[in-house]
């Protein structure tokens, strides 16, 4: 990649992670090119319109930089991997300063970048930032993320993670003048929420040991019966049956989380239960989309997914779970 600055030509990289399916992310170089001839910032490399408008943020975040560039040209590249949201402001705002040689660009070689900039040039949390860290730890990479997501990038054990509140904070960082020295996590807390207690249930001797095999054997469980007989008080209780999550099994749950929510973890997953209602769509139950989203299936993963009122549910959205239940996978092509 040839990246020039004036009459200068050099070689400049800087990488950042795109989330290529919900829940595994892989590294995207930015390539840049700086020019004097004119005020202007040209994005390239298939980034989605959310990302374009984000030049308004770096531009005002940058103000906050002594010297200033005019034209800005940005090659997300490849071009063909989807890329949406404002986890690349970070990474794009280190990559200007880097080629208008503010930062030096061999600081950046080792590390990947994420992060949302506030027009203040405060680094905002992002989504999905558990599988970038373990994506991170799996190349050998540091990773600069924004302060209140590094407990959860510390989830990946091992991985050496720089947590920033302000752009100029990471700045002072790569210069040298105030190195900001690897975070050390507290660790998650344990949720205390318990679970439903099936001691709460009176009677129902028969149905009660059908959720105790089924918890036992990791088995699919149909009630069938008159309403007002506590079939979804009886479902409900299922999750407490089921023994803890194991450290992989949580980590999965929590990365599932970390994709799903616009809030950065903050307690150690339960064993999730999901109970969607029946008018929900086939997207929305096994996942998928024009933008990739994981569904209902994919949210209870290592935990329970209660369908009630079964046949209230539209004939082609059951369809959709016959893949899923037979082979216990789904993969979602659609881009």
């Amino acid at each position: 990649m040839l990246c020039m600055v004036g009459r200068q030509a050099k070689i400049l990289e800087v990488k950042c992670f795109v989330q290529l399916i919900p829940i595994r992310h892989c590294v995207v170089p930015d390539f840049f090119n700086l020019s004097a001839l004119a005020v202007s910032f040209h994005l390239l490399g298939g980034a989605e319109s959310d990302v374009g408008k984000n030049r308004f943020t770096h531009d005002s975040a940058l103000l906050n930089i002594p010297q200033r560039v005019a034209l800005i040209t940005l090659n997300l590249a490849p071009a063909d991997l989807p890329k949406d949201g404002g986890r690349f402001d970070l990474a794009i705002a280190l990559g200007i300063l880097a080629a208008s040689v503010q930062v030096p660009s061999l600081a950046l070689d080792e590390v990947e970048c994420l992060g949302e900039l506030a027009l203040s040039g405060a680094v905002r949390a992002v989504r999905g930032v558990l599988p970038a860290a373990l994506a991170a730890r799996s190349a050998g990479r540091t990773l600069v993320v924004p302060r209140a997501n590094a407990e959860e990038a510390c989830l990946a054990s091992g991985l050496k993670v720089i947590a920033v509140d302000h752009l100029l904070e990471a700045v002072a960082h790569f210069n040298g003048h105030a190195p900001i020295e690897p975070f050390v996590s507290n660790g998650l807390l344990q949720a205390d929420r318990p679970y439903p207690d099936l001691n709460e249930v009176q009677g129902q001797l028969a149905a009660k040991r059908a959720l105790l095999v089924a918890a036992a054997g990791a088995h699919n469980l149909l009630f069938s019966g008159p309403p007002g007989t506590g079939k979804t008080l009886l479902a409900s209780r299922l999750p407490g049956l089921l023994p803890p999550l194991q450290e992989q099994e949580a980590l999965e749950v929590a990365a599932i989380q970390s994709v799903a929510s616009h809030i950065p973890l903050c307690h150690w997953p339960q064993r999730p239960f999901r109970q969607p209602h029946h008018s929900a769509s086939g997207p929305a139950l096994v996942g998928g989309g024009s933008k990739p989203q994981p569904g209902e299936i994919t949210l209870a993963h290592h935990g329970v997914l209660f369908l009630d009122e079964l046949p209230e549910f539209d004939r082609k959205v059951l369809e959709v779970l016959r893949e899923p239940l037979e082979s216990g996978r789904w993969y979602s092509h659609t881009f």
